[in-house]
């Protein structure tokens, strides 16, 4: 009478751990979210800049394409933070819930806004939703950086004061990527400000990435954490990404600085998930382990995944195919 139980538990083996290839995916999803919506955003925070009506037609026609695709990355995420850990989506999600709202809410202005732009030709109507366009893109990423850095110290309030730098760092980050898109995807002035902002942007965010680390080395629970190898060779990334990304600017070698942006990115949510892991919930000791739903469930997400992702990659391989090039101001 064994025998069953024993072959059932060699076919729910594998020589992968799926706990820690799914925390893994999680983080990269927030990552593609962060990346390819941050340049989105950051477009959004340079249309502040702008004040030629042209110039920021084609600001709008530069993300107009991309921009719905890019903010389901958000949805992934949080669908497969749920699908993997429930109880992790449950207890940091609630708890922060008015922060969420905030992030939803915020995304809600970003995406209404160019829609209603162009629909009257009209001075005052123009003035305001370019003002909520610009207030949406900054304010989801800020948010979403408050997020991640009650998340990483496991707080329970809405905001401290280095959940707040975590916050400012990842807007600027978004305009460094959103100037390298916008300079790739035009040219002349526009192109040569947008470089110039994604510069000032990458110095700021280097600053504030380091008053974080500061503020971060600080607390002994942390301080362990970011010695050991992985952290310090994420910071390395780091500090190799932002001089390439500040040298392809200056090259005007708009796609290498775009690439670099997304190196910085995947190293900056990598960094915050080596810092949780295996502690996925600091504020309530909720490890990976704990949090991961049962092997055979987890093999079944594991192989629908397999399924699904190469249909998605093959989507957005072929939306950035199609609209690869660069941009006027009536459109592609």
């Amino acid at each position: 009478m064994t025998e069953p139980a024993e072959t059932a538990t060699v076919a729910l083996s594998s020589p992968i751990d799926l706990t820690t290839l799914w925390v893994v995916i999680v983080f990269a999803f927030l990552g593609t979210f962060l990346y390819l919506d941050g340049f989105d955003f950051g477009a959004g925070a340079l249309f502040a800049t702008r004040t030629d009506e042209a110039e920021r037609e084609r600001i709008l026609a530069a993300i107009g394409p991309f921009w719905d695709g890019n903010e389901v990355w958000l949805v992934v995420f949080g669908g497969s933070l749920f699908a993997a850990f429930p109880p992790l989506y449950a207890t940091l999600f609630s708890r922060h819930y008015l922060l969420l709202f905030g992030v939803l809410g915020a995304l809600i202005c970003r995406g209404l806004a160019p829609e209603f732009y162009e629909q009257r030709d009209d001075e005052t109507w123009k003035r305001w939703w370019g003002r909520s366009f610009v207030v949406g893109s900054i304010a989801t990423p800020l948010l979403l950086g408050v997020f991640v850095g009650n998340w990483v110290l496991g707080t329970t309030v809405t905001e401290t004061p280095v959940t707040v730098l975590v916050g400012l760092a990842v807007v600027a980050l978004t305009v460094v990527t959103g100037g390298a898109f916008v300079a790739l995807k035009t040219d002349g002035p526009l192109a040569a400000d947008a470089r110039t902002w994604a510069l000032r942007a990458l110095v700021a965010y280097l600053l504030l990435i380091v008053a974080v680390l500061f503020v971060l080395f600080a607390r002994t629970h942390v301080r362990a954490a970011l010695l050991e190898a992985l952290p310090l060779a994420l910071v390395a990334v780091s500090i190799a990404a932002g001089g390439g990304c500040a040298l392809a600017l200056r090259r005007e070698r708009d796609l290498l600085a775009f690439l670099a942006a997304g190196g910085l990115t995947y190293a900056l949510v990598a960094l915050v998930g080596a810092l949780l892991y295996p502690t996925l919930d600091p504020a309530t000791g909720l490890t990976a382990a704990d949090a991961a739903i049962s092997p055979l469930a987890l093999q079944l997400l594991t192989l629908s995944a397999a399924l699904l992702m190469p249909l998605v990659l093959t989507y957005f391989g072929v939306l950035y195919s199609t609209f690869s090039g660069s941009v006027e101001a009536d459109g592609y």
